[in-house]
């Protein structure tokens, strides 16, 4: 007897969350090749990014969440871009900007020059050492996924995720995020330090002759794939109302 057509979708769909479930796998083995003893730090940032979100990561210097950055674009296919924030970086330096250029024919016409925030996975390195007004630049970007200057519209290119990386606000020459800027971020993840164990693992893998480098796992497509796929996942009601009661 045939299945009914419900039950071969529900099956269907199975299969695929199991297949990506392996791939999952292979993709938290390739980041741990290279991050040590943050495993709660890196399944918080896949959560992220299968949502289609951007993620803040909050920690003192050292804690390797450049290296994370770094290390995803690698491991998931994606063409990579870092900012590194400073107080005098301007809105230009991270969106682009118009240059007035003279052809052959001598007519003179305007050119847009793309900044770094055209890229898949844009790495905001210590974002809070942005004065508020280069941060703001970021807001559109975020939430409308293209930018707009001199009054045309520029698409970004998909997927695009910003990872941001934060100093705690009790270190000097920072800025707070405006709570426009926060709302952008899905999630806040803290970054804490390795256990020893692990700092033992980084210590001996960071002292010898090479180091493992990160390999490929995933492709900016499957990303997309799986992106659709989270969309379809059944969400039962009692999650639904926790969701809203919270």
């Amino acid at each position: 007897m045939n299945a009914p057509p419900a039950q071969l979708e529900a099956d269907a769909l199975l299969g695929e969350i199991e297949a990506l479930g392996d791939t999952l796998r292979t993709v938290r083995g390739a980041i741990g090749r290279v991050i040590f003893g943050q495993t709660d730090v890196v399944e918080q940032t896949l959560v992220t990014l299968l949502a289609g979100g951007h993620v803040l990561l909050i920690g003192v210097p050292g804690l390797a969440k450049t290296k994370l950055v770094e290390t995803l674009g690698t491991v998931l296919g994606l063409d990579a871009k870092r900012i590194q924030c400073t107080p005098d970086l301007m809105p230009a330096d991270i969106l682009g900007s118009e240059v007035l250029e003279e052809g052959e024919a001598g007519k003179r016409q305007f050119r847009f020059i793309r900044g770094p925030v055209f890229a898949q996975l844009l790495m905001a390195d210590e974002i809070n050492r942005a004065s508020p007004r280069t941060q703001s630049a970021l807001l559109q970007a975020m939430q409308e996924h293209r930018v707009s200057v001199a009054g045309a519209y520029h698409e970004l290119p998909q997927p695009f995720h910003v990872l941001a990386t934060q100093n705690p606000l009790e270190q000097e020459g920072t800025y707070p995020l405006p709570e426009a800027q926060l709302d952008r971020f899905l999630l806040q993840v803290d970054v804490g330090y390795p256990d020893l164990d692990a700092e033992r693992q980084m210590l001996v893998a960071t002292t010898g002759i090479a180091n493992d480098k990160p390999v490929q796992a995933m492709t900016a497509a499957d990303l997309q794939r799986a992106q659709r796929l989270i969309r379809r996942v059944p969400v039962g009601e009692s999650v639904v109302e926790a969701i809203l009661k919270l």
